[in-house]
């Protein structure tokens, strides 16, 4: 007899694709509520989609990313490999408040020397003054 178990956490790779969707719609500088409206769902809908609460079918996620002026694989990119832990991992980084932002503006500083000295600095303030880690990009 098949036994049907129910998941009372979203799924991790549910959990990611909203991470991008919602990382995707501030950058093109869409609200909530814009997006909602260009598919045709409420805003409170695009909120589950991005905590990951609610899945995302193929044809929703294919009007999200018409929406967003992108590819699905622009969202799903890297999401197919079967490495879940490390989608777990990077799951839990993002969801530290403002780290999708610090990422966002590290992402636009152009000069690979200012973003090394800011990974520096960073982990300088990780591991407490005086104990920096050498930085690896």
């Amino acid at each position: 007899m098949i036994s049907e178990t129910r998941q009372t956490t979203p799924h991790a790779l549910d959990v990611a694709i909203g991470h991008r969707i919602r990382e995707r719609r501030r950058r093109q500088g869409l609200s909530q509520q814009a997006l909602a409206e260009a598919v045709g769902v409420t805003f409170q809908q695009i909120q589950k989609y991005e905590r990951g609460a609610n899945r995302v079918s193929f044809s929703r996620l294919s009007q999200i990313a018409h929406a967003l002026d992108c590819g699905i694989a622009v969202l799903a990119e890297g999401l197919d490999t079967p490495h879940e832990g490390s989608v777990n991992t990077l799951n839990q980084l993002l969801n530290v408040d403002g780290a999708l932002d610090l990422l966002s503006a590290y992402q636009a500083i152009a000069s690979r020397d200012l973003r090394r000295a800011l990974l520096l600095h960073a982990r300088t303030l990780a591991h407490g003054v005086g104990h920096p880690a050498e930085p690896t990009g």
